[in-house]
């Protein structure tokens, strides 16, 4: 018996010939956990093992499936994956290529919600501290929603019928699909860029949860927590979540109750206005009626009710002043006259003419009094000044001193 020589090539092609041609391994689901599981950066191809209790199995994802997974494959992560076993000739690796990849257990969005949300949350995106509270009257409210859909008509019935001063900046924008989160996302951004409103309200109407996936977009959270003006969620109904809606300052269960959170209710406005009217009116009266009570008390009581008297009273007192004034003013008189007269005591003793009066006499020349005659030579003219009258003399000559 004669062996055929094959090549390793042929081998491999026989192999996969085989395998391919086995229509029960063309389209199949195999359940296993994920690990070894990585990325090719470059191409996004990926690559993972499928394993159980006893064996495992290679496969591979091409980026052109890879893009249509509604969350991340994780290592430790048990999955259901539905493709077709090949052999993969340059190796001679058999391996499971795969089309698509499920969560065993929970759905794929519901797992891609919860991966993004957990991400989200532990940059802090979601923090109260970053919530910022609405402004309490809005001048202008920016919508970001689609043109067609009923939550706009409810929004915008809503705000003509609670606050109708209040301006609309409307952004239309698909809210299913997959131009929706780029289109939600531009609507956010162009209404900060150019600070159109004073608040924005982010929704549309309810649906199912592929209906309402453009609201858990990574990109689109990204740009409700940064926006510069106060972002309300308002996506389906009250049970329905999204990213957005832990992104935003605000969640409204449904775009109608958006609508009344950011506006005021004039009917209930006009009635505080009533009632404050009213507390104003009544306080004032009331003020009127104490003062008025308080001029009927200064009437009736002195002095306006007793003039006569009050004017006696008053100028009784006031004579009583003047006579103590007139009485001080005096005192005052008296004891200044005391002190002149002892100053001109005083003042008298001190005078020159009071040296003259007792026989004394003062001798002048040039104008000045002399003390010292010596000084003066023989011949010298003089004047002398007695306590009456005045006489002119001349200097004899200066006697001996003995």
């Amino acid at each position: 018996m004669s062996s055929t020589v094959l090549s390793v090539s042929q081998v491999n092609l026989f192999l996969r010939s085989l395998i391919d041609g086995d229509g029960r391994l063309a389209d199949i689901l195999v359940v296993g956990e994920l690990s070894n599981f990585t990325v090719n950066s470059r191409s996004g191809h990926m690559y993972f093992s499928l394993k159980d209790a006893k064996s495992l199995l290679k496969g591979v994802m091409f980026a052109s499936a890879a893009r249509r997974l509604r969350f991340q494959p994780e290592d430790g992560m048990r999955v259901i994956v539905r493709g077709r076993v090949s052999v993969y000739e340059p190796n001679g690796q058999y391996q499971l290529y795969a089309e698509d990849i499920q969560p065993d257990g929970v759905g794929a969005l519901s797992l891609a919600f919860e991966q993004l949300k957990n991400r989200l949350a532990a940059e802090g995106l979601f923090e109260q501290s970053r919530k910022r509270p609405l402004p309490p009257c809005p001048a202008r409210i920016g919508i970001v929603t689609s043109p067609t859909g009923a939550a706009l008509q409810d929004m915008l019935q809503i705000i003509g019928r609670r606050w109708p001063l209040t301006e609309i900046v409307f952004c239309p924008a698909q809210v299913q699909g997959e131009q929706a989160p780029a289109q939600l996302t531009a609507g956010i951004q162009a209404l900060n860029r150019q600070r159109a409103c004073d608040v924005i309200i982010l929704g549309r109407g309810g649906g199912s949860a592929e209906e309402l996936w453009a609201f858990n977009d990574e990109e689109l959270a990204r740009a409700v927590a940064s926006s510069e003006i106060p972002v309300v969620s308002a996506v389906g109904h009250e049970t329905d979540f999204t990213i957005c809606d832990f992104a935003a300052d605000l969640r409204a269960p449904t775009p109608s109750a958006a609508a009344e959170l950011c506006t005021l209710d004039r009917a209930a406005e006009m009635e505080d206005l009533l009632a404050y009217r009213r507390w104003f009116r009544s306080r004032g009266l009331q003020m009127i009626d104490g003062l008025r009570q308080q001029v009927d008390t200064l009437i009736q009581s002195s002095p306006l009710c007793r003039r006569e008297e009050y004017v006696l009273r008053r100028r009784g007192e006031l004579d009583g002043l003047w006579a103590r004034l007139c009485g001080l003013a005096e005192g005052q008189a008296q004891a200044g006259r005391r002190n002149l007269a002892v100053l001109a005591g005083k003042l008298d003793a001190l005078s020159p003419l009071k040296v003259l009066s007792r026989g004394y006499g003062v001798i002048y020349h040039q104008g000045a009094a002399v003390r010292d005659l010596d000084v003066l030579p023989e011949g010298t003219e003089v004047l002398l000044q007695a306590e009456k009258g005045r006489r002119t003399a001349r200097l004899a000559a200066q006697e001996e001193k003995v």
